[in-house]
This record gives C-alpha cells, sequence and structure tokens, in this order.
C-alpha cells in the first residue's frame, strides 16, 4: 500500500534570495463617497553576494503590496562588487533630503547601520561595514541613497582600467 503524501503548497520561491520587508504604509484616497484605503509597501531582495534590488507596491491589502513590491525588487536587481563581506573604499550617496556615508570595517565589526540601510546590506551579503545616515530619515529615501553609495562604489581593477595601468602600478606609489 503507497504512503499518502500530502501536498505543501508555498508561496515561497526556491531561488535563495533574501527577502526583507522595510516599510508598510497606510495610505487614503479621498473620493467623493468618503476614504479608499490601501497599503504601500517598501522591500528589499538580496542574493547574498553583492546583489541587490529595491521594490514599491501598493494594494488593497497588506499581503497583496508586500508580493507586487517583492516581484518589483527581483526585476531590478543590481551587482554591487564586495571585498570579503565589506565594501572597497568609503562612499557617500544621496538622494532628496536623505545623505547616506558608508566606510568598509575590519573582519568582526558587524554591520553598524541603522534601519532600512541595515536590511539592504543584510539582504546583499555585506557583514563588516559602518554607516551613518544625515538628513531625512523617511526609508523610501534613505534605501535610495543606500543604492546611490554602493552604485558610485568602484574596485582598485575598475579604477586601474580607466587610468589604463594594473592594479600592481596602483598600489605602487
Amino acid at each position: 500500500m503507497a504512503k499518502f503524501q500530502p501536498r505543501v503548497h508555498s508561496d515561497e520561491r526556491d531561488d535563495g534570495l533574501r527577502e526583507k520587508m522595510i516599510a508598510v504604509n497606510r495610505v487614503t484616497k479621498v473620493v467623493k463617497g468618503g476614504r479608499i484605503l490601501g497599503f504601500a509597501a517598501l522591500t528589499v531582495v538580496g542574493d547574498g553576494d553583492g546583489r541587490v534590488g529595491m521594490g514599491k507596491g501598493k494594494s488593497k491589502e497588506v499581503p497583496a503590496a508586500v508580493q507586487k513590491a517583492m516581484e518589483e525588487a527581483r526585476r531590478r536587481m543590481v551587482k554591487v562588487s564586495l571585498k570579503s563581506g565589506t565594501i572597497h573604499h568609503n562612499v557617500v550617496g544621496r538622494h532628496g533630503a536623505a545623505t547616506v556615508m558608508m566606510a568598509p570595517a575590519p573582519k568582526g565589526t558587524g554591520i553598524i547601520a541603522g534601519g532600512p540601510m541595515r536590511a539592504v546590506f543584510e539582504v546583499m551579503g555585506i557583514t563588516d561595514i559602518v554607516a551613518k545616515s544625515h538628513g531625512s530619515s523617511n526609508p523610501y529615501n534613505m534605501v535610495r541613497a543606500t543604492f546611490d553609495a554602493l552604485t558610485r562604489s568602484t574596485t582598485p581593477a575598475e579604477i586601474a582600467a580607466k587610468r589604463g595601468k594594473s592594479v600592481e602600478d596602483l598600489f605602487a606609489a
């Protein structure tokens, strides 16, 4: 007699991506008959190896808004080069009134960053970093400023190629 195996339905995709929800806002639209209630979600998705994406989703229910945001984050992933769990150099990012500063940290330091920035670093695989935010604490702008800083960061190989030198020549001086 064959054993009965129940099927477990899972909405989770087995693609190895880490997902974090940063914020859920309750929003209202005022119409002639009253107010229409909705939800807006902000999420980040990363592979733990330098790829990270941000997504926003809106819906009448929270789970649907989060799902839309996760799908958008998966579509809009960018690659950032890391150096053994941290970034290569100090970098500043800006978006709107939000400014974030990031600095590489030695092994064992951990993620020293607040709120939305911490979520971005965790999903993308950064283990050691020191970050500080100035200005606006709006999660949307902080995440965008973090992405701005991460896309501005470069590797020694990229700088050497731009200058027409080898990596050894850069560090020889």
